[in-house]
């Protein structure tokens, strides 16, 4: 699995199961004072607090299940979090070779490049890192070891590195954690495991995320924008490891991504989202009569042209377009014929990999909640696609093929994938989002931050001004001012936003296209059901990177699933684990 990146080292589910390490906020384990180390350099002042040499001594190991372990290491030199910003990392015993101190509890240990477990050694194991980070909130560093957590992983020969990072939820009085500070965190420890790659085992080469929903996001950013300098004023200022010993510069790009309904393109969502599913609703925000409804129609409307201009293509390079339809918004041309094939395709996975009688469980609760909604069984394949087509006939199958065509996407929506999100999903008019909390300028004070919105405000601001519900502090100068704000590194919303945006860096739309290190290695899947944001967003997301020129893109919508870590069959971490020995270097 190689990195293709410009800056490089010129040298050569488990999301869940964090919650089950001992996460608890605290004070990060003891660090090292002084800024020189064995394996490396950083761009940090004499004045650092923290070294970024990984301590070899200080290893603690769990003998009856063969493992080595370090919790707590501080991964920047002057962090703005300690309680964050730290890692762990966890080794299988046959990478390393380790000699008992005398305090009688650690240990001091070499790489052995020669361990091997199942297919990987010392030197070739990859390094993967979980990003449990929903809603983008903070994901909380570890503070005790637990093997069952990170069992399979570890049996697989994989080495589980587990970075704290700040999230919208983790901002103090004195401190905003908000975007990029999240990914910025993670790109530090990834910076962090490469800087001490002499001392470490694995292969920093072949480092894979995973998460889902905010964690896929942040990953698919992370993955998207690699070694970009949109970063680099952030990294600096937390005392990142930017080179190594001799001069050269580290690399923060990865190898592959593991994306769970990736709550992404955040810049464009708010007009996808009542494009794909807005547009076939009519209550709450989007009742008749209320400014959010000619909001909604507005966005919608907008979707189109944008859509066009990001310029996508099929796998057979014709380029995807939407284009006026007779009834409904723009509801023809061949970006809209590829929607329906993905619909169609995800329809007819789903009744090659299952048999009837098959029970179909809604989710009733967030994942990870334990939550479920109601069980339903239907006794064959025709009992279901009768159901599918209780409020208008959009699926029609063919018994002998045992495969359907689905017609549209209104009645897909009305069936499947209703809109529960209001108008302004990401984006919210009053700043009500949790999205808005992401770029929030500090503690409760969340921030607009997409212009496309704005623009469709600006437009149209003296028309929603005659309808009973609208409030002047919805208007476009309140974007106008949030957009003018800078961080405290002097970066405004529109630095702040395309850093977060996976498509500044894939789309010739965009002034980064081509200014990043892209993974090589993707692994997509979604729960087609889900409300959370339209179908476009993973749909334009594998086409963006295909488009770009990333040839493993393992993409897959999953029938009968919602906002979860969708799967067609089998269970998301074994499948993980077999798609990384898929494509790492041996």
């Amino acid at each position: 699995m190689d990195i293709n990146r410009r800056t490089v080292i010129r040298s050569a589910t488990g999301v869940a199961a964090l919650a089950a390490l001992g996460v608890a906020e605290g004070t990060a384990g003891t660090a090292f004072a002084g800024t020189s180390a064995a394996s490396g350099s950083s761009s940090a002042s004499t004045s650092s607090a923290y070294s970024l040499e990984f301590d070899s001594t200080a290893w603690s190991y769990d003998a009856t299940n063969d493992v080595y372990y370090q919790i707590g290491k501080v991964y920047v030199a002057n962090p703005a979090a300690t309680d964050y910003e730290n890692l762990s990392i966890y080794v299988p015993g046959a990478y390393l070779t380790a000699t008992a101190n005398s305090d009688g509890t650690t240990y001091t240990a070499k790489v052995n490049p020669k361990g091997t477990v199942g297919a990987y050694s010392g030197r070739t194991a990859p390094i993967v890192i979980p990003v449990n980070t929903p809603g983008y909130a903070a994901q909380k560093p570890a503070t005790s070891y637990s093997y069952s957590s990170v069992s399979q992983y570890l049996a697989a020969g994989h080495i589980y590195v587990w970075p704290g990072m700040r999230g919208k939820d983790s901002s103090t009085s004195t401190r905003n954690d908000a975007a990029p500070w999240g990914v910025t965190d993670l790109k530090a420890a990834i910076r962090f495991l490469r800087y001490n790659r002499s001392v470490l085992p694995g292969s920093t080469d072949d480092i894979v995320l995973f998460g889902m929903s905010g964690g896929g996001a942040q990953d698919t950013v992370a993955g998207t924008s690699g070694d970009s300098t949109l970063y680099f004023p952030y990294l600096r200022s937390l005392g990142a490891a930017m080179e190594d010993a001799q001069g050269r510069p580290l690399s923060d790009a990865v190898a592959g991504v593991m994306a769970w309904c990736p709550i992404t393109n955040l810049q464009e969502a708010n007009l996808s989202y009542e494009w794909n599913m807005g547009q076939f609703a009519s209550t709450g925000t989007r009742a008749s009569g209320t400014w959010t409804s000619a909001y909604s129609t507005d966005l919608a409307k907008a979707w189109p042209k944008y859509l066009n201009r990001l310029g996508l293509r099929d796998e057979q390079g014709r380029r995807l377009k939407l284009t006026e339809s007779s009834s409904g918004i723009h509801l023809a041309g061949s970006y809209y014929d590829h929607l329906i094939k993905v619909i169609t395709t995800s329809l007819n996975n789903f009744l090659s990999d299952n048999t009837f009688p098959y029970t179909i469980t809604t989710q009733g609760g967030p994942p990870g909640s334990g939550q479920t909604g109601t069980s339903t069984t239907y006794q064959t394949v025709a009992d279901y696609i009768a159901y599918l087509n209780t409020e208008s006939t959009w699926v029609s199958y063919d018994a002998t093929s045992n495969t359907v065509t689905v017609s549209g996407l209104e009645g897909f929506v009305n069936s499947q994938k209703n809109a529960n999100k209001p108008v302004g999903a990401f984006d919210g008019y009053s700043r009500g989002q949790g999205e808005n909390s992401v770029f929030a300028m500090g503690l409760n004070a969340p921030s607009h931050f997409v212009p496309l919105s704005r623009d469709v405000i600006k437009v149209n601001e003296a028309t929603y001004a005659t309808y009973s519900d609208w409030d002047s502090g919805y208007g476009a100068s309140a974007y106008d001012s949030d957009f003018a704000k800078k961080d405290s590194v002097g970066k405004d919303m529109a630095w702040r936003a395309d850093a977060y945006n996976p498509l500044y860096f894939l789309s010739p739309a965009f002034a980064g296209y081509r200014r990043s290190q892209v993974a090589r290695h993707w692994r997509i899947r979604t729960g087609i059901m889900q409300g959370d944001t339209a179908n476009t967003t993973e749909i334009n997301l594998q086409l963006a990177l295909q488009n770009y020129g990333i040839r493993d893109v393992d993409f897959a919508t999953v029938w009968a699933k919602a906002h979860t870590q969708a799967e067609r069959t089998g269970d998301a971490t074994t499948n993980f684990i077999s798609w990384v020995e898929s494509v790492v270097k041996k």
